[in-house]
């Protein structure tokens, strides 16, 4: 690959390591194209040398450098496996995070409620003008839908086919969310639904949404669960369990189903096993998270669970995530009287960085669906044609 004439600009200042990986992905400093990194700070190369994706995120938070396709330039990065290289620049970092994650059980009960607070509660009115509607904050399904209300709508009705659920049946939602599918199981399938989250803004926010339906929600830790439920579903919440407490997750989840129920996963994965979240993800914006690997559910969830059902859609997370941002960028004007400058390229930095990761085919989103062994009703998979 030729050198751009625009890279000249700080040929001499640049750092090798850094000034390799950007060739490598075909990015150029200072250059034409939308993808291409503009750097207004020249602090920003040291900071990606001694924090590495910390270092990438704050400055550009700083406002140390800036792009015009933010989502394109890290998708690029990605495809070129940047963050394989960042982090032999910053191993005692990275080792640090999986001695942590080793070491202290990061989603234990008396941790459960941090990822509510920190992230969940970050206020209502961000996330009514970023999401759809029934304020859905989870992957969308968008095969044949044309925007992004549908596309979630669709989600929605395919978890309940997925489900099987029935008139009169009780339904547990361990991660509720805003009460979004609560709401629909109670008024399109005539169900009745318990909801659990972290968060005390969604709880609220849920109780007034599903008033009036056979719905309730509750502020409690999935561990402190009682009784027997016909269907359990989670969606988008199993990032926050963390590994050490995955065979807790799947007896719970073991104990709470009745013996002919079924339970429906929806969760965020990766192709192979990571010691530790990206640190600035873990940082600002879900801490003490966890991605898990196909071999860290089949692990365990053995000898516990049934697997009926394995269904990967991670594609259509990127377009999830741009029509979020979408929403965010049209929203600011209004959003910017609560939060300042720093949070609105922070969250765009989460966003836009996000959808590359789907882009790039890092991480997959999977629905996964089980049944106990004692069933032994046929399960058939279901992909609706809406």
């Amino acid at each position: 690959m030729k050198t751009h004439p625009h890279d000249l600009v700080h040929a001499q200042k640049v750092p090798k390591p850094i000034a390799g990986l950007l060739h490598s992905a075909g990015i150029h400093i200072n250059g034409t194209e939308p993808y291409d990194i503009q750097i207004l700070d020249e602090r920003l190369f040291n900071a990606v040398l001694s924090h590495g994706s910390i270092g990438l995120g704050e400055a550009y938070m700083n406002g140390w450098w800036t792009v015009a396709r933010l989502d394109e330039m890290m998708f690029r990065l990605m495809r070129n496996n940047a963050d394989e290289h960042t982090k032999a620049w910053t191993k005692m970092q990275w080792l640090m995070l999986a001695l942590r994650e080793k070491v202290i059980n990061l989603q234990a009960p008396t941790r459960a409620f941090q990822v509510g607070e920190h992230h969940y509660d970050t206020g209502n009115d961000l996330f009514e003008a970023m999401l759809d509607p029934l304020m859905i904050y989870s992957c969308a399904y968008w095969e044949q839908a044309l925007d992004l209300e549908q596309a979630q709508l669709h989600k929605l009705d395919m978890i309940c086919q997925k489900l099987q659920l029935q008139p009169g049946e009780k339904l547990l939602d361990i991660g509720c969310g805003w009460g979004g599918l609560a709401w629909y199981a109670a008024t399109h399938f005539d169900v009745q639904v318990l909801g659990i989250t972290v968060s005390a803004q969604q709880q609220q926010y849920a109780r007034a949404r599903c008033a009036g339906l056979p719905v309730e929600i509750e502020l409690i830790d999935y561990r402190d669960l009682q009784g027997q439920y016909d269907k359990v579903v989670s969606v988008g919440m199993f990032e926050h369990v963390g590994l050490k407490n995955y065979p807790a997750y799947f007896e719970a989840v073991h104990r709470l189903l009745k013996p002919d129920g079924l339970f429906l996963l929806h969760t965020i994965g990766g192709f192979n096993k990571t010691e530790a979240t990206d640190p600035w993800i873990d940082k600002y914006i879900f801490p003490n998270g966890k991605i898990p690997s196909p071999s860290e559910i089949a692990e365990h969830v053995d000898g516990r669970l049934v697997l009926e059902d394995w269904h990967n859609f991670g594609t259509d997370y990127d377009k999830t995530l741009m029509a979020w941002h979408a929403n965010f960028e049209k929203a600011w004007p209004t959003l910017q009287a609560n939060y300042d400058e720093r949070f609105h390229r922070m969250w765009t930095y989460y966003l836009m960085t996000c959808a590359a990761y789907f882009r790039a085919r890092k991480g997959m989103l999977w629905q996964l669906v089980f049944s106990h062994r004692e069933n032994s009703q046929v399960y058939r998979s279901k992909r609706p044609r809406f």
